[in-house]
């Protein structure tokens, strides 16, 4: 029977610095990750400030400062009346050593909290290994199960589990948790176009006719997120990729000689986004 003291279900930042830490202090703590690398596009890359001091504290600000990164200190909307950008927010003016967000792709974060991690001999990373339902005892989850990439499976027992899989999370089925989920008006959709030295910089919003676009400046890209009702995906794509760049480049007209960048609707990811409410408290994913 495999037995650790702390489980981590799922290796994103919350569960890697969860068990970076649990590991410096000598618990022994295996995280279980079901992806085999950390590898996937439009994660959360914001690292804001109190999370930038969070990685100081804990004497990783310097590895941290060596990754490729891009600092936003501002926000933008089209508010002029010949909408001109005007900038409605500047995160560089707050007190104190970390004010503007980090962009990092967040696989290179994972990476360097994993390379942390794996100096502490009690931490334990297992990739390529799901866990698929929890192993309950007398009312109390005593560890997973769960299944590798080769088809194997097992059980792994713990004191403590910590669910930290993100939205397809297995403690979402528990009914002890007494979790209800709210629709939210809108999904988003996510892409890449190409940026230029002379584009504006920071996080810039677009406005359009019953359209708003997001746009995040990644240094040689923007990270470009457009908001479409509830349940529309489908519909949506059925209309064509034309017909989207075109309500696009109508509300970021500057942005109008590239949006041939995006050549397939594969390019094109889809956020179903939901609200969940959790023992009383509400939050929007």
């Amino acid at each position: 029977m495999e037995r650790t003291t702390c489980c981590v279900v799922g290796g994103g930042p919350a569960g890697m610095v969860l068990a970076l830490l649990l590991a410096r202090a000598g618990v022994e703590v295996t995280v279980l990750e079901k992806h085999g690398d950390f590898l996937r596009d439009f994660r959360g890359d914001t690292v804001h400030p109190s999370t930038l001091s969070l990685l100081d504290d804990i004497g990783l600000a310097e590895r941290f400062a060596r990754l490729p990164q891009r600092p936003v200190t501002s926000v933008q909307l089209p508010l002029g009346p010949d909408r001109s950008l005007v900038t409605v927010g500047n995160i560089g003016a707050l007190h104190g050593k970390y004010n503007y967000i980090a962009m990092v792709p967040q696989w290179d974060l994972l990476d360097l909290l994993a390379d942390e991690a794996a100096r502490e001999p009690s931490f334990h990373l297992r990739m390529d290994t799901e866990a698929t339902s929890f192993l309950v005892e007398r009312g109390r989850v005593t560890g997973v199960r769960y299944r590798t990439a080769d088809g194997s499976a097992g059980e792994l027992r713990a004191t403590l589990t910590v669910a930290c899989d993100g939205r397809g999370s297995l403690a979402r089925t528990l009914p002890e948790l007494g979790l209800e989920d709210f629709a939210c008006p809108m999904d988003a959709w996510w892409f890449r176009l190409p940026r230029r030295e002379d584009d504006p910089s920071g996080l810039v919003g677009a406005l359009g006719d019953r359209f708003f676009t997001a746009l995040i400046d990644r240094g040689d890209y923007w990270q470009c997120a457009a908001l479409i009702p509830k349940g529309t995906d489908a519909e949506r794509r059925a209309e064509g990729l034309e017909r989207f760049m075109t309500r696009f480049t109508a509300a970021a007209p500057w942005l109008a000689d590239r949006s041939d960048a995006v050549t397939s609707w594969d390019e094109v990811k889809l956020l179903d986004a939901w609200v969940a409410t959790v023992v009383g408290q509400r939050r929007c994913v």
